[in-house]
């Protein structure tokens, strides 16, 4: 099902519930760390959908839906699209953590229990698995692979980074960007590459550049 701007700004909660249960989802996460436009986190919620990934998470001083602006921007795709608010971004890295820890004993206890000699099933099914390229290891993982999206003298290109499935990403705030000790939580840190005189982009933008990367490769 495929609805046009206007259809999802009037789209029923009830029915939005249902329409979210139809989404075979990819497993990246994104992790907003004070993000003060609410107009780029509207943006963020429409890239979010359109990516079909399995949750935003909106951390700190972040604004939340049903804010006026959160709405207009996002044209009602905040109610396709699973999102929750945490206190700071480490803790929501510390719970995503604990939740693969926990999946992963679940597994290995059940392939135990069946004296199973084959591997682990992946954690998520939402990707396409296949060869690994250069870039992106498609097969999915049973660790979280976090990445932060940020200038640093630690950062390295976009492009030349080996992602794995389940991706967290993090985006931070538009002035100061990702804070440091969330850096430090990041398996990889990666920017945008800056041509010209300007030395950033917009959040909306450094987000859909670096995650259709992924999602480019991981579904080719």
């Amino acid at each position: 099902m495929k609805l046009n701007a206007d259809q999802l700004r009037k789209l029923e909660e009830e029915r939005a519930q249902g329409s979210m249960k139809q989404v075979k989802r990819n497993p990246i996460y994104f992790v907003l760390e004070n993000i003060y436009d609410t107009y780029n986190i509207g943006g963020l919620f429409r890239l979010a959908d359109a990516l079909a990934i399995e949750k935003i998470y909106l951390c700190g001083d972040s604004e939340i839906p049903p804010n006026a602006r959160i709405k207009k921007a996002s044209i009602g795709t905040y109610k396709v699209v699973p999102w929750e608010y945490r206190k700071s971004a480490a803790d929501t890295i510390a719970d995503l953590n604990l939740k693969a820890e926990t999946r992963n004993s679940k597994q290995f206890q059940n392939s135990k229990n069946q004296n199973s000699t084959t591997p682990l099933s992946p954690p998520y099914q939402g990707g396409e698995t296949g060869e690994t390229s250069n870039e992106v290891v498609k097969q999915l993982s049973n660790n979280l692979n976090i990445i932060a999206v940020e200038q640093s003298d630690k950062s390295v290109p976009y492009t030349k980074v080996n992602y794995s499935l389940p991706l967290v990403l993090i985006f931070g705030n538009e002035s100061y960007g990702i804070k440091e000790e969330t850096l430090k939580l990041a398996d990889q840190i990666v920017e945008i590459p800056m041509f010209g005189i300007n030395k950033s982009l917009n959040v909306i933008v450094s987000a859909a550049i670096v995650s259709y990367w992924v999602i480019s490769k991981i579904k080719t």
